[in-house]
């Protein structure tokens, strides 16, 4: 009698191990996008996903590091950037995931996937972060303009929506930052 529980209990335990592994595969998904097409569009997400956390990461160090006569305006502006990139990143991962590719998310892998320099161990003056941060958003927006003749040819809108919000944003970041620059 215990054996035939056992059994059952076996069975079960195969038949729910197949039907995890019975999982959507990328090539079943039909949204009108092709294969070859959701996967290189995922592709180029994930670099600007890695861009932009990658860029979250350094402002929000700038932000913890910053010092000098300009502190509280920049403190205040960097928690302000550093907020906003931190929303971006979630969007970003779900569009890959939406396209029916598993989104990087380790620090292997964004290191591996960002066009940005990581953020200098020791922490550069005032003036040098503005720059670092002026180059990492006009990095970060040439990453997501890559990206919109693959949307265009795909007829990808959503990801094209995407990719214009975040060009708006990084590129008037980046000017903002200039504009601390100048003398």
């Amino acid at each position: 009698m215990a054996k035939h529980k056992t059994e059952k209990l076996d069975k079960r335990k195969q038949d729910g191990a197949a039907a995890a592994v019975a999982l959507p595969r990328a090539s079943d998904i039909n949204i009108g996008i092709s294969d070859e097409d959701r996967a290189a569009i995922a592709k180029g997400l994930s670099a600007l996903l890695a861009d932009t956390y990658t860029l979250y990461l350094t402002t929000h160090n700038f932000h913890w590091n910053v010092t000098g006569t300009m502190f509280n305006t920049l403190h205040t502006m960097f928690m302000g950037q550093y907020t906003e990139l931190w929303n971006a990143v979630d969007p970003v991962a779900e569009r890959i995931r939406a396209l029916g590719h598993p989104a990087p998310g380790s620090y292997a892998q964004f290191g591996k996937l960002t066009s940005l320099p990581d953020v200098p161990s020791e922490p550069p003056k005032a003036m040098e972060m503005v720059r670092i941060l002026v180059q990492g958003h006009e990095a970060v927006a040439r990453t997501a303009r890559q990206l919109f003749p693959l949307a265009d040819k795909a007829n990808d809108e959503p990801t094209a929506d995407l990719l214009t919000q975040r060009l708006t944003v990084h590129e008037q970041t980046a000017w903002m930052l200039r504009s601390l620059l100048e003398d």
